[in-house]
């Protein structure tokens, strides 16, 4: 029985330590951070109180996430004698689910652009590695009698080339032989000697 083996390492707990690579953390804060936004917005909702949460990137860069809003969130607290008025809400809800939407689309497309382009490397990994199966990097070993015609008329102007390109060396080789006193090398063994 073949062993198919696994691809991917599957899910493990990772380690709680800096990452000391600038740009592994970078990355890491990227792919970790509307993860984190999300699940700021589900206590928020669970507990039914506003939150603000402000985390900075590994660059010092500041990000904030507030619920139902940032600006919400700091009027409450910039005036604590002024109540959230409930229309309030419902138009800044109203707006995070407008830019939820957003967001989301604009993930979905930018993912859909990756798979795309992810298929076209699979498509062309499989076209080289199927060439490389063919020879035909090696036009010369292409069976002749296996060619349609105008395969033939191919091979025949690269066969023609290669001709062309073994006399011009042929002519350049006589050319400093003829400089050579009294012998001539002609590469398969063979010397021909002038007299």
């Amino acid at each position: 029985m073949a062993s198919t083996g696994k691809k991917t390492r599957g899910r493990k707990k990772t380690p709680m330590k800096m990452i000391e690579n600038k740009e592994d953390r970078l990355v890491t804060f990227s792919k970790r951070r509307l993860g984190i936004y999300k699940k700021i917005s589900e206590l928020s909702i669970l507990c039914g109180t506003e939150i603000l949460f402000i985390v900075f990137s590994p660059t010092g860069k500041p990000f904030s996430f507030g619920c139902p809003s940032v600006e919400s969130v700091s009027n409450h607290f910039l005036s604590k004698n002024r109540p959230i008025n409930d229309n309030t809400n419902i138009l800044i809800e109203a707006y995070r689910m407008v830019r939820t939407n957003k967001l989301v689309q604009h993930y979905n497309e930018v993912h859909s652009q990756m798979d795309a382009i992810k298929r076209k490397k699979r498509e062309l990994v499989s076209a080289q590695q199927t060439s490389e199966t063919n020879n035909t990097n090696h036009w010369w070993k292409t069976p002749i009698h296996q060619c349609n015609p105008r395969e033939l008329d191919e091979l025949y102007s690269r066969f023609s080339e290669l001709a062309h390109l073994f006399h011009i060396a042929w002519c350049k080789k006589i050319a400093n032989a003829s400089s050579m006193p009294t012998s001539t090398y002609f590469g398969n063994g063979h010397h021909r000697r002038e007299f």
